[in-house]
């Protein structure tokens, strides 16, 4: 059969390549042996036309033949290939049978880019990403390589226990706390970290119940695991620090133990920390390691190493430590400058006893479940009590004075803004200077006994703390009695603030645009949406319309709480956390509009801090008591460290606008004036003072507030658990005539030879945006004039008398008897109450208030059923 008939007949066999059906057909060359006939060269795949190599970014070569291939004549000697349309040549043959994808045909290769200048549909990943993968795999190789050869490289050249010494007991010292000096220098030295105590003991004489509770608490997995812990410091790194530390008890044992690693936190000492513990878990056993890592840790009271603690908390030798013990011993590691005084603090007591059960008991038992031949079973654990541990006796030095406070306050400052430990602050020598004057600290440790008669109650907390508002530094604060029995008075006890927190309500109006000149509606008694009972002022008076000025002036709490309505509390909330309020204190009761009452708790410290950002111009900066920190060197010198708040003890950051500060402080100015709640607080030489009052329900808290322009100073009375303040001879006890009196004789020596600064003028911002209701409500008493007595200081505006329209914003929150959205529980609110003049009843199972009774007030009433003047 002839070539044409085998071509054309059905079924016959086709040509390699070729079409089939109806598609064009090549010329029909005969094929050489040195390739496919030329019109099959013309579509087959080819290198560009431009002679480009395809290599590495072969992807970019064109899709479609060039234009001037169209118009090339046939190779010599061959046919004449017949003129095809682009839809034939999209399904011509192809060298190799592969056949083309396009918008004429079948698929089947792999999608080539465009040519240049042929339209990309392609998105732009894509196109970034065909491209920058190749080199990204192969950057990434090259990393990964480099890092296990400088791994290895760093791991040969890092020092084994052979090649390391021990650091040395005589280049531990303690540290020096000293007084504020001239210019910023140390003055006169105040207190000592206190004596090394250590007393090494072998593996044999440490008990298994030791061991147990200190790998129960600090590496459960210490059996298994080598120099580190790989999901440990994952845990840690992820959880950024809040799941543990991240470091085994073989890296806590080579800082401590050995004097190749420094103390500094960088990324390069925590690397070579790795490096030498990966180490020393190769070469070390396990025994050892645990020796000398019980016998370096440091315990608090002044002990290092396990027998000392033994005999610092429980009297005896480690060898006679029971599992109860042991467990208590490993729970103090993780804080133990908190820990050693635990029974001085009720809160700390807690967290002690939380972490001994929870993390030691708790952590023996899962290891026993892992390990059998560690820990304690889950029936030996419910057996184990708390451990009763012997008292604290740091010795005279500390008990002396304010001492033992010093301490304690600079070592957890350290803590917090160096990021020192506990342990590198008992024995790294280093020179702290602080900001609190000499002077000033003893007139706060004896200023209580000058003005308060004799015969209080032994639980009374005196509380004092005196703050520069242009720095944050605390020049001044009263701790206590006794560090190791009572917590710091000042710094971490806390009270109901009663209505020395109005400042905060009135900034918050005052920055809303409410002037001073608005008016409310000053009436008692009266109820108030969100609030479960009436709210009354002192005595019940009824001030009628009166402005934020005289609302100030008088602590006027109706006034006062429809404008924590106006503003909303957690507005409230926000201008008190950035006046300097620590956040934690809003835990301690529930958010309402008896916020403006002082339900929550504060500290002196906060109040102090507080009033310094009024005094400030608006501008806070953070309480402190830390200037310099200064770290001994190889060379013996010394070298300052910097804190990690730097940046915002030197900036601040604003908490609202100077005139908003100017305002408020000019409110607060006409408090303590002649007929002012706060009268007692003028100081001898008469400069320029702005404060507030404050007592709570059932007088559980009186408090005075306030400042001049160089110094802000809170103090404030409180009992232990809440209960009524009593001081003898006085039958009724108010911020105004207690603690008022106390803060002018500290005041006094304070403000001593300083020149007098007088206050920003009143900026007067905002408008006069009026609160006042249509008509009066039955329980409120409205009286012919706006007010019963003239005030001493005139607006300028005449008050108004009430109208029958609203003229500002209604008394009660938009959605009438609707549950205000800041409220959640409205239907079971309760109420605060009092001010300056009259303290009222309370729960005392519950001083912190609540939905069911938020407690609060201040001295000038509050709910109805309280005792009056």
């Amino acid at each position: 059969m002839s070539t044409e008939r085998r071509r054309n007949a059905g079924g016959g066999r086709r040509r390699a390549s070729g079409p089939s059906g109806d598609a064009p057909r090549g010329s029909g060359g005969r094929r050489r042996a040195a390739g496919p006939a030329a019109d099959e060269r013309a579509v087959g795949r080819r290198r560009d036309d431009d002679g480009g190599d395809s290599g590495f970014w072969d992807d970019e070569r064109p899709r479609g033949r060039p234009e001037g291939a169209r118009s090339e004549g046939p190779r010599s000697g061959g046919r004449r290939r017949p003129q095809q349309d682009d839809r034939g040549r999209a399904h011509g043959a192809r060298s190799g049978g592969a056949r083309r994808s396009g918008s004429g045909g079948g698929g089947g290769g792999r999608r080539r880019p465009p040519a240049n200048g042929e339209h990309d549909d392609r998105g732009p990943i894509r196109r970034f990403w065909s491209k920058a993968w190749k080199p990204m795999v192969i950057t990434a190789g090259v990393l990964f390589i480099g890092g296990v050869v400088a791994f290895f490289i760093a791991f040969a050249l890092t020092p084994g226990p052979g090649d390391m010494k021990a650091q040395s007991e005589a280049t531990q010292k303690a540290t020096v706390i000293s007084y504020a000096g001239k210019e910023g220098e140390p003055g006169e030295e105040i207190v000592t970290t206190g004596d090394i105590n250590r007393q090494p003991v072998t593996y044999d004489e440490i008990p298994d119940s030791v061991i147990n509770g200190v790998l129960g608490t600090e590496q459960r997995t210490f059996p298994s695991d080598g120099g580190i812990s790989i999901t440990g410091t994952m845990r840690a790194v992820l959880s950024g620090g809040s799941a543990g530390g991240g470091s085994t008890i073989t890296q806590q044992m080579a800082r401590n133990y050995y004097d190749t690693l420094t103390r500094d936190q960088t990324i390069t000492r925590k690397a070579k920390e790795i490096m030498i513990s990966i180490k020393l878990g190769q070469q070390l056993d396990k025994e050892q390691i645990v020796e000398q890592y019980l016998n370096t840790i440091y315990f608090g009271r002044g002990a290092y190493g396990v027998q000392a603690a033994a005999q610092a908390y429980f009297g005896k030798d480690v060898q006679d430590l029971d599992q109860a013990e042991g467990a208590f011993i490993g729970a103090i590691i993780q804080q133990p400058g908190n820990f050693e005084n635990y029974q001085a603090d009720p809160k700390i007591e807690e967290i002690l006893k939380e972490r001994w059960r929870d993390d030691s008991v708790n952590g023996m038992v899962l290891m026993n479940q892992d390990y059998p031949d560690y820990g304690i079973t889950q029936a030996e654990a419910d057996k184990l009590e708390f451990p009763e541990t012997v008292p604290y006796s740091p010795g005279e030095d500390l008990t002396e004075g304010h001492k033992g406070y010093v301490r304690d306050a600079v070592m957890k400052e350290l803590e917090q803004r160096y990021g020192l430990t506990a342990q590198q602050i008992a024995t790294g020598g280093y020179r702290v200077t602080t900001s609190l004057d000499a002077k000033l600290m003893n007139k706060a440790d004896k200023v209580f006994g000058e003005v308060l008669p004799e015969g209080m109650p032994e639980d009374t907390n005196y509380a004092l703390t005196s703050v520069d508002p242009a720095t944050g530094e605390i020049k001044a604060f009263r701790g206590g009695t006794d560090f190791t029995q009572d917590a710091n008075n000042s710094l971490t006890e806390r009270a109901q603030a009663g209505s020395a927190f109005k400042p905060y309500v009135l900034a918050t109006g005052l920055g809303q645009g409410i002037s001073l000149e608005s008016e409310f509606d000053g009436s008692s008694p009266q109820k108030f949406e969100g609030i479960e009972g009436e709210i009354q002022n002192d005595s019940n008076r009824d001030w009628g319309v009166v402005n934020l000025t005289e609302s100030t002036k008088h602590s006027v709490n109706t006034a006062f709480v429809q404008l924590a309505i106006d503003v909303t509390p957690p507005a409230v909330v926000e201008t008190a956390k950035a006046a300097g309020i620590a956040e934690k204190q809003f835990e301690t009761a529930d958010m309402g509009p008896n916020i403006a009452l002082g339900t929550y708790q504060v500290t002196a410290k906060d109040q102090a801090t507080g009033y310094a950002t009024f005094a400030n111009g608006g501008v806070h900066i953070p309480a402190h008591m830390i200037t310099k920190v200064e770290k001994p060197n190889a060379e013996g010198d010394y070298v300052e460290l910097e804190p990690n708040d730097a940046d915002q003890l030197e900036k601040g950051e604003r908490a609202f606008s100077a005139d908003v500060a100017a305002d408020a402080t000019y409110a607060m100015q006409q408090v303590v004036s002649p007929d002012g709640g706060g009268k007692n607080a003028m100081l001898s030489d008469g400069r320029p003072v702005a404060g507030k009052t404050g007592t709570s329900n059932d007088a559980k808290s009186a408090w005075f507030a306030g400042y001049t322009p160089q110094l802000a100073t809170a103090v404030g009375l409180f009992r232990d658990g809440g209960k009524q303040i009593q001081i003898p001879g006085e039958a009724d006890v108010y911020g105004g005539t207690t603690s008022a009196k106390v803060w002018k004789e500290f005041m006094d020596t304070a403000m001593e030879g300083k020149p007098v600064k007088q206050f920003p003028a009143p900026a007067n911002v905002g408008t006069k945006q009026d609160s006042l209701p249509a008509t009066p409500t039955p329980s409120q008493q409205p009286t012919e004039q706006p007010t019963e007595q003239p005030t001493e200081q005139p607006t300028e505006q005449p008050t108004e008398q009430p109208t029958e329209q609203p003229t500002g914003q209604p008394s009660t929150p938009p959605g009438g008897g609707e549950c205000p959205w800041w409220e959640p529980n409205c239907d079971d609110d309760g109420s605060g109450g009092g001010d300056d003049q009259s303290p009222g009843p309370g729960n005392p199972d519950n001083p912190g208030g609540g939905p069911d009774n938020p407690g609060g007030g201040d001295d000038d009433g509050g709910l109805i059923g309280r005792r009056f003047e």
